[in-house]
């Protein structure tokens, strides 16, 4: 099963992407119409929202005025909390049971408006957030639910800005122009990123990279490390466990293959073992085969084993290194980065050095085999680095 977070501000054209997808055959749950169902006449969460907030947040149906009540809480940010605390526990419980009666091939999505505001980006394998300007949207409110321009900035207001869901999002759907547009955009992105997502993570297949070929400093990886470390954080869990972003994309102005290496510190290899399913459940499944780091100087021993998984996202290549903290291999790999990041002469060498043997050709065996003269010196380098500038892992 995939599981994809959908979002976006109110007004952006969310409910319109949901659509979409359903049509092409995602499971939709719409937290919104949930919400509604939470209150609905005779529940436990109208009679509670209606002793938080009075009987004038109540029609004389017995149903919910939902324009008093957003009169209250729109304009209170602690009425609106209290609010929050009554409707979403009950929407996650009903929400957590729809997931689970969903077909194990599905490709859910979750249509959550406030999704970045509660935190809830790890949990899902893609966010996807839908935008447009902020002028688009309000014409929209006014135009579409009769709201008055006061209204709909105030709305927007009480809602995460756009950078902060912007920042949370692994997809970004723009929908400042015609309806077409925004289809064709949906089908893209269920066509080439969402069907062949959701069977790689229920087959257990990671993506990897099968050619060299080098990209231009991009300055989206620290965010994008940053999205897939909060989802391997809350796999393993505990939510502190370490995970480092290493490898060239982790060091700033350095030209490098487009993959995001990670490393996630454990305690041995049993215990990396252990965690295979669940880091697999979360989209990052274990590389077949045995696999190993080189000793990085004459008489450093056996070859370093670690476990490596892949991102079974083919929107993302990752390389997921699991090793043992305070092993040779794990050390080296933060040292590595933080001399690069620190020596301006040495990361313009190793960018030589990468340049040189990309021209070679595009296998990637080779490339990585060439490298090792030059890791070795570097190992030594990087030592003597460490020494000087008590330097700490």
């Amino acid at each position: 099963m995939l599981k994809v977070g959908l979002t976006g501000g109110i007004g952006s054209g969310k409910s319109v992407v949901a659509a979409r997808l359903a049509s092409l055959g995602a499971i939709v749950i719409d937290s919104d119409r949930i919400a509604r169902e939470v209150v609905a006449p005779g529940t436990d969460g109208l009679r509670e929202v209606v002793a938080a907030f009075g009987d004038r947040v109540c029609r004389d149906d017995g149903s919910l005025d939902r324009p008093a009540l957003g009169e209250v809480v729109f304009a209170d940010p602690t009425a609106r909390a209290r609010l929050e605390e009554i409707i979403h526990p009950r929407v996650r419980a009903r929400t957590a049971q729809l997931v689970a009666e969903a077909p194990p091939d599905a490709i859910v999505v979750n249509d959550v408006p406030l999704l970045v505001e509660v935190g809830l980006a790890p949990t899902y394998h893609l966010v996807v957030v839908v935008r447009a300007a902020e002028a688009t949207r309000i014409g929209r409110l006014v135009r579409d639910r009769g709201m008055s321009t006061e209204q709909a900035e105030q709305r927007i207001r009480a809602q995460a800005g756009d950078d902060r869901r912007e920042a949370a999002a692994d997809v970004l759907l723009d929908n400042d122009g015609e309806l077409p547009e925004l289809y064709a955009g949906v089908e893209r992105l269920w066509h080439d990123r969402l069907v062949p997502y959701e069977r790689n993570v229920r087959t257990r297949r990671p993506m990897r990279a099968d050619e060299v070929r080098l990209v231009e400093p991009d300055p989206n990886w620290p965010a994008e490390f940053a999205r897939l470390a909060a989802r391997i954080r809350h796999a393993v869990r505990p939510a502190e466990a370490r995970v480092d972003h290493i490898g060239s994309t982790s060091v700033p102005g350095l030209a490098a293959k487009d993959i995001i290496d990670i490393q996630l510190s454990v305690a041995t290899l049993a215990d990396a073992d252990a965690l295979a399913d669940r880091l697999a459940e979360a989209g990052f499944p274990r590389c077949p085969g045995q696999w190993w780091d080189q000793p990085r100087h004459p008489g450093g021993g056996d070859r370093w084993e670690k476990r490596l998984h892949g991102n079974a996202d083919p929107g993302r290549l990752v390389n997921l290194h699991v090793r043992v903290a305070g092993s040779p291999g794990w050390r080296f790999a933060l040292l590595m980065r933080d001399h690069l990041r620190a020596d301006p002469e040495q990361r313009a060498g190793y960018l030589a050095v990468k340049r040189n043997l990309a021209d070679l050709g595009p296998d990637l065996d080779a490339y990585s085999g060439a490298k090792e003269p030059w890791f070795d010196l570097e190992h030594q380098r990087a030592e003597e680095w460490a020494a000087t500038s008590d330097w700490r892992p």
